[in-house]
C-alpha cells in the first residue's frame, strides 16, 4: 500500500471510528463471561460447552502443537453435538455413516457460527475441523491440530470410556466434539467431572469385530485402524499399491472384489465410511441412553448388540495379527481378509513412537526379552525395547542388559520395514547387524506384523 493511499484511508469514516476506539483484547481487557460464551455456543447449535485455559496442566501434552498453529490461543471452547442413536446402531453401515457425516458437518458448522458471532463482537477466534481435512503433509506423524477428546475431558464434557471415546454424562457416546480457539481469557473455566459415566459393561468388548478393545482396558490401535478406517488414509494407500502391483484386470479382481471397489468409490465420492464403530453403537452409558439397558439387559443385548455380532461381513486384518486370530475364533461367520499394515514410519523416531500402536500382545505371549537398538546414518538414535508378560516398554537410550542387540543404518531399517530392502542383502552389506539369537529377531517381528 502506498503512503498516499494509506493517509487517505485514515480519513475514511469507518477507519476513523475504529481508530477512535481502544484495541479489542488489550492487556487491560476483562475476561469474557463464560455464561455469554456458552449462550453463543448453544444458539449456534452446540448441546453442551466448556472452557479450558491454555495454561491448564491438561493442555501440556499438546500445548506446543496448538500454539504453533494458533500463537494467540488463550482459551479453548469445547462443545458437543449429539448424534441420532438409532442411526449409529443400525447394522446397515450406510445409515450409520450418513449420521456420522451429517453430524460432522453440523459440528463444523456450529464451530463456524460461534466464530462468526465472536468476530462480530471483536473477539479473535478460529474453529478447527472435527476430523477431516487434516494436515496430511505430516503423515504418518500427528496430522491434527487439536486433540478434541482431552480438551473435552478437561472442559467437563465427559470422560473417556473403555472404548476410547468420550462419554457425555447425559448424551453418552452418541456425540461428536468440536473446539474453538479464543484469543481471550474467560472469567470461569470448566473443570473435569468427578466420575466416569462408563458403566464398564464390556459390551464394546463383545461387539468389536477385531478384538481391539480388551476387557482389561488394553487397546489394539492397529486392529481398529486397519478395519474400521479401511477406507480412510491407510486403506486407500494399500488399495493404490494393490492397483500398482496388479499387472492386469484379472489379477486386480483376484485381490479386490467388485463390492470392495464400489465401496471405495463410494467413500471417495461421498466421504470416507467407517466399517464398524460398533463400540459406539452398543454403549448404554449416559442419562438419556441408559434406561433400556437398566430395565432389561438381555433385551438390550438382543436388540442392539446381537445384530452387529451376527452380521456377515468382511473384517480387514493384518496377516499374523491378534485381530486375525480374534475374527476366526470369535466370529467364524465373518470373513477375515488380510491386508497390509500401512502405518509405515517415515523416521526412526516415528518407528519407535509407533511401536505401542502396532504391538500384538497375543503374539508376545511367553516372550521375555530386552532389545537394544542403535541407529546410525542420517538419523542417529539409541533405544531400548522391553517385551515382558505381554507388555511393551520403549525408552530412548540403552538401558539394562540386552538379550538382543541390533545396529542398523536408519534409512536401511526403514526400507526393510517398508518391504523395499531385503534383509539378507542388508546383513551382507552390514547395513544391518545384530548380536543375539536370530529367534529373538523373529519373535520381535511377530509382535509387530506388517
Amino acid at each position: 500500500m502506498n503512503h498516499t493511499h494509506a493517509k487517505g484511508l485514515q480519513n475514511h469514516p469507518t477507519v476513523r471510528r475504529l481508530l477512535d476506539k481502544p484495541p479489542v483484547q488489550a492487556k487491560d481487557t476483562p475476561a469474557l463471561e463464560a455464561a455469554w460464551l456458552g449462550k453463543i455456543a448453544l444458539e449456534a447449535g452446540a448441546e453442551d460447552v466448556g472452557f479450558v485455559g491454555m495454561e491448564r496442566a491438561e493442555m501440556a501434552p499438546q500445548r506446543d502443537d496448538i500454539l504453533r498453529a494458533f500463537p494467540y490461543a488463550k482459551t479453548l471452547l469445547s462443545f458437543v453435538c449429539r448424534m441420532n442413536r438409532e442411526n449409529i446402531r443400525a447394522p446397515a453401515r450406510s445409515v450409520a455413516n450418513l449420521e456420522f457425516h451429517q453430524s460432522a458437518d453440523a459440528v463444523n458448522e456450529t464451530g463456524r457460527r460461534i466464530v462468526q458471532t465472536l468476530e462480530r463482537h471483536g473477539v479473535r477466534a478460529a474453529n478447527t475441523a472435527v476430523g477431516f481435512p487434516m494436515e496430511a503433509d505430516r503423515w504418518p506423524a500427528r496430522m491434527w491440530l487439536i486433540s478434541h477428546k482431552p480438551v473435552a475431558e478437561a472442559a467437563g464434557l465427559g470422560r473417556m470410556g473403555l472404548h476410547r471415546n468420550v462419554i457425555h454424562p447425559v448424551f453418552g457416546s452418541f456425540i461428536l466434539l468440536g473446539t474453538v480457539v479464543l484469543d481471550a481469557t474467560v472469567d470461569h473455566e470448566s473443570r473435569p467431572i468427578d466420575y466416569n459415566p462408563c458403566l464398564e459393561c464390556k459390551l464394546c468388548v463383545g461387539a468389536c469385530p477385531t478384538g481391539a478393545i480388551g476387557a482389561d482396558g488394553h487397546f489394539d490401535f492397529s486392529a481398529c485402524y486397519t478395519h474400521n478406517y479401511r477406507e480412510f488414509m491407510g486403506g486407500f494407500a494399500d488399495w493404490a499399491e494393490t492397483v500398482a502391483a496388479s499387472t492386469s484386470v484379472s489379477r486386480y479382481r483376484k485381490k479386490v472384489s467388485d463390492a470392495e471397489s464400489v465401496s471405495l468409490w463410494q467413500s471417495l465420492s461421498f466421504g470416507a465410511n467407517y466399517k464398524a464403530a460398533y463400540c459406539l453403537s452398543v454403549c448404554p452409558a449416559g442419562e438419556d441412553v441408559v434406561r433400556p439397558f437398566l430395565e432389561d439387559r438381555k433385551r438390550f443385548i438382543a436388540d442392539v448388540m446381537r445384530p452387529l455380532q451376527d452380521k456377515s461381513e468382511t473384517v480387514y486384518v493384518v496377516a499374523g495379527s491378534d485381530a486375525e486370530d480374534h475374527v476366526r475364533r470369535r466370529f467364524p461367520h465373518k470373513s477375515a481378509k488380510r491386508v497390509r499394515n500401512t502405518l509405515r514410519p517415515a523416521s526412526v523416531r516415528t518407528f519407535l513412537s509407533g511401536l505401542p500402536l502396532v504391538f500384538q500382545r497375543g503374539r508376545a505371549t511367553g516372550l521375555r526379552a530386552t532389545y537394544h537398538f542403535r541407529f546410525t546414518g542420517e538419523e542417529t538414535l539409541d533405544a531400548t525395547v522391553v517385551i515382558r508378560d505381554r507388555t511393551l516398554e520403549v525408552r530412548e537410550g540403552l538401558h539394562g542388559r540386552p538379550d538382543f542387540r541390533l545396529t542398523a543404518d536408519g534409512k536401511t531399517w526403514l526400507g526393510f520395514l517398508a518391504g523395499e530392502v531385503n534383509l539378507v542383502g542388508a546383513l551382507l552389506r552390514r547395513k544391518i547387524r545384530f548380536r543375539g539369537a536370530p529367534g529373538l529377531l523373529q519373535a520381535f517381528g511377530r509382535c509387530f506384523p506388517v
